[in-house]
């Protein structure tokens, strides 16, 4: 059964997904890198409406799709359009803070990212203490920044903002697949944003602390896709 991880911003697919190799003894993981990621070629703008038409294809006759970060964001916007393709849907942490608009803690941090976003343009390194503070990554940087740490921050920096997504609740409630969101217990608005997927699109919830928004490496994440996958 075919598997399609779709990565958030900075770290790749294989970076970020790297604890869900044990899977490959009972799956086919699929785990592309985004356009402007390494080793792809620098892009001048990310979209999440075309990188989710580009990314469709992989899904073929049918897979699991799994989405982190803004990759989930990307994740939930293929899930609705082509429900037919979609064996399940798990996303972790997505930004699509559009679902939650109001929301004290949401509304806080899409000011904070702005705010970030505005005062720049940055250095990669300066971008990425910047960010990952903002979302609460446990991702610790090296220094000086590895080439593909690098490219993936300045990937991150032309990416459209997430809360702009406008997220199909009703399409992917309908939809006949079931679903997982997962949050890691760490910031208010990703909490909010995944409680609301929750209760809108009637999807299971897991809760798996210690990695911060870094939750494909949370303990218990491969186990917890494991039995969401059945």
């Amino acid at each position: 059964m075919r598997v399609v991880l779709v990565h958030g911003s900075v770290a790749n697919g294989p970076a970020t997904f790297a604890a869900l190799e044990p899977l490959r003894v009972r799956f086919e993981l699929v785990v592309p890198n985004r356009g402007g990621y390494p080793p792809g070629l620098p892009v001048e703008r990310i979209d999440f409406e075309q990188q989710a038409e580009e990314l469709t294809p992989l899904l073929e006759d049918g897979a699991h799709l799994v989405g982190h970060s803004y990759g989930g964001v990307i994740a939930l916007l293929i899930a609705a359009r082509h429900p037919e393709a979609v064996r399940s849907l798990a996303v972790s942490e997505p930004p699509a803070f559009g679902v939650a608009r109001g929301d004290e803690e949401v509304e806080r941090l899409i000011a904070g990212l702005q705010a970030f976003f505005a005062a720049g343009p940055y250095e990669p390194a300066e971008y990425l203490r910047g960010f990952l503070a903002l979302v609460g990554s446990e991702l610790r940087l090296p220094e000086p920044l590895p080439s593909d740490l690098e490219q993936g921050a300045r990937a991150a920096m032309v990416e459209r903002p997430p809360w702009e997504a406008e997220i199909p609740l009703d399409q992917l409630a309908s939809g006949p697949f079931p679903k997982l969101v997962v949050s890691g217990a760490h910031n208010a608005a990703f909490d909010a944003v995944c409680d609301a997927l929750e209760a809108r699109l009637g999807a299971e919830r897991a809760v798996l602390p210690g990695a911060g928004h870094s939750i494909p490496r949370a303990p218990g994440y491969a186990e917890r896709l494991l039995d969401f996958f059945g």
